[in-house]
């Protein structure tokens, strides 16, 4: 794997500030198209690429460092997603857009995008000038999402009809579990509080990531919290 050293965080701060330019982080794992981002962005003259990389777990450790003002994530990767990666690094510095490119249109991996942060999500067939103005467009703070597709993620968020059947696929003992995930328990916290083992809560958490339609526990968190505020 090629690696890159990485700077220290006054070099990392000072990255392409005194020229204007938007600094920009590509994950792609296609080394191909990654050259051929940086080839297009660089041309552009307003953007300067301050590093790449082709896994979730470099650019989850790397984007932080750099402190580009967009990082521009591939959906799906061989160790994980750019929502993952958008997740975890604008936990570190919300300052960080992220704009997540991918080749895969659909509603549910749109509301985990709105979920982790994102400032936009766009299809790969995008025109080369559209992701140019898109880049730029989120480094200034802007968002890309469609307005009426986030009001339907927030209408989910407050528990819509989408929340309540989803809920309603729980056992009385997994709406436990997942209560105390909520509170931010342990598994061995979990099975402590309900007299279970371990392994048993682990069991319950891994069915109701799956009937929740989720894939981490602060998802399932998230969710369970938004229950709690929903009037009685």
């Amino acid at each position: 794997m090629e690696t890159h050293p990485e700077p220290s965080a006054a070099q990392a701060t000072t990255t392409g500030a005194e020229d204007g330019l938007v600094r920009v982080y590509l994950l792609d794992d296609h080394e191909i198209v990654r050259r051929g981002l940086r080839e297009l962005l660089e041309g552009d003259g307003r953007i300067e690429v301050v590093g790449e990389s082709g896994l979730a777990e470099e650019a989850t450790r790397r984007i932080p460092a750099l402190r580009p003002h967009v990082a521009v994530l591939d959906g799906r990767l061989p160790d994980g997603s750019g929502v993952d990666v958008c997740r975890d690094i604008r936990s570190v510095d919300p300052s960080i857009a992220c704009l997540i490119l991918t080749s895969y249109d659909d509603d549910e991996a749109l509301f985990h995008a709105i979920m982790a942060g994102a400032s936009g999500y766009v299809l790969k067939q995008i025109r080369g000038n559209e992701l140019i103005d898109a880049i730029l467009r989120v480094a200034q703070g802007q968002s890309l999402l469609d307005p009426q597709v986030t009001a339907r993620v927030l209408e989910r968020l407050r528990g819509g009809h989408d929340e309540d059947a989803a809920l309603a696929g729980l056992t009385e003992q997994e709406r436990r579990v997942l209560m105390h995930i909520a509170d931010g328990l342990t598994n061995r916290q979990i099975g402590q509080e309900m007299f279970l083992a371990e392994k048993t809560v682990k069991n319950y958490v891994s069915s109701i990531l799956a009937k929740l339609g989720m894939e981490r526990r602060t998802q399932a968190a998230v969710f369970a919290s938004k229950l709690r505020e929903k009037p009685s």
